[in-house]
């Protein structure tokens, strides 16, 4: 008699009284529903959409540019008018905080992209080859890494000049590093499982196990570290806006913003407020996304 003759298929029913589910769902399923159910992730999800939102189309709901000035009407508080006020120079305060929001997003990704990019590159080759190779990679690392930040932005100042292609290349130069030391102790981890040491049976190269095999399944704590960067590049970029080595007048970012306003804040506080309020905004829902996939994305923290 055949086998197959001998099973028979369970009925819906029968199915869920024996708790056998045949319906399966993906890591990334299963990781978007842990993270659907975290609110605070969800909600900060949604205001960095909302911020992105304005910074692209913030200046168009104002009559009024971002390098216009009225000084008739300087220094005048929110009204129906000047929605968030405006400056010492009767700039306003709505339309530069989001001419100041692209150019402070734009900074923060652009170099968080980079760094994503020489991270990623620089740790797979380091973690998988090893030994003498991974050493002098990650001393190559540890040098630019002990580098004064300061010192070394103030250097490019001075040969590259002041401007967004010298914030981002500051940036660029050692952002890198913290990615780059996740993804190698990521690739160490990975490579010695056996789905690797199949690949390296089958013959495969090793370009093809770094780009198929190891990188694809490190990807959640990339995403989780960049979610991390992007935050600390838009500071940094606030930072050194405030000292006066970002970007120049009549350009506007947020840190250029909160410099200018923190002479005005005893008398006129929403020159300070706008700019530091969205600064902090950013800042806590970029951590609290990181966060949120952070949880999401570890199979030990989502059982």
């Amino acid at each position: 008699m055949d086998d197959r003759f001998l099973f028979s298929p369970l009925q819906k029913k029968q199915e869920e009284e024996s708790g056998v589910n045949s319906s399966r769902s993906s890591y990334w399923k299963d990781a978007w529903k842990t993270l659907r159910s975290n609110r605070s992730a969800i909600i900060a999800f949604y205001t960095l959409i909302f911020l992105m939102l304005m910074a692209l189309f913030g200046p168009m709901l104002s009559s009024y540019t971002y390098y216009e000035t009225h000084l008739s009407l300087k220094n005048s508080p929110p009204s129906t008018d000047f929605w968030f006020g405006t400056d010492t120079l009767g700039r306003d305060v709505f339309t530069r905080t989001w001419w100041g929001a692209r150019i402070s997003l734009f900074i923060g990704i652009t170099a968080s992209l980079i760094d994503l990019c020489i991270g990623v590159i620089y740790g797979t080759v380091a973690g998988f080859f090893g030994r003498k190779t991974e050493e002098l990679m990650m001393r190559i690392a540890d040098i630019l890494y002990a580098l004064p930040y300061i010192l070394l932005v103030i250097l490019l100042m001075m040969v590259v000049g002041s401007g967004l292609f010298s914030i981002i290349l500051a940036l660029a130069i050692t952002g890198w590093i913290k990615m780059a030391r996740i993804v190698r102790s990521q690739i160490l981890q990975l490579k010695a499982m056996d789905f690797v040491k199949a690949a390296y049976a089958l013959g495969a190269s090793p370009m093809r196990i770094m780009l198929r095999h190891l990188i694809p399944n490190a990807i959640g704590p990339i995403l989780v570290t960049l979610t991390f960067t992007i935050p600390t590049a838009i500071f940094t970029e606030a930072f050194l806006s405030f000292l006066g080595l970002g970007v120049q007048a009549p350009l506007a970012s947020w840190g250029t913003m909160a410099n200018e306003g923190l002479s005005a804040l005893r008398y006129y506080p929403w020159q300070l407020f706008f700019p530091a309020g969205f600064i902090s905004l950013t800042m806590i829902s970029f951590n609290l996304l990181g966060n949120g996939l952070n949880d999401a994305l570890d199979p030990r923290l989502r059982r």
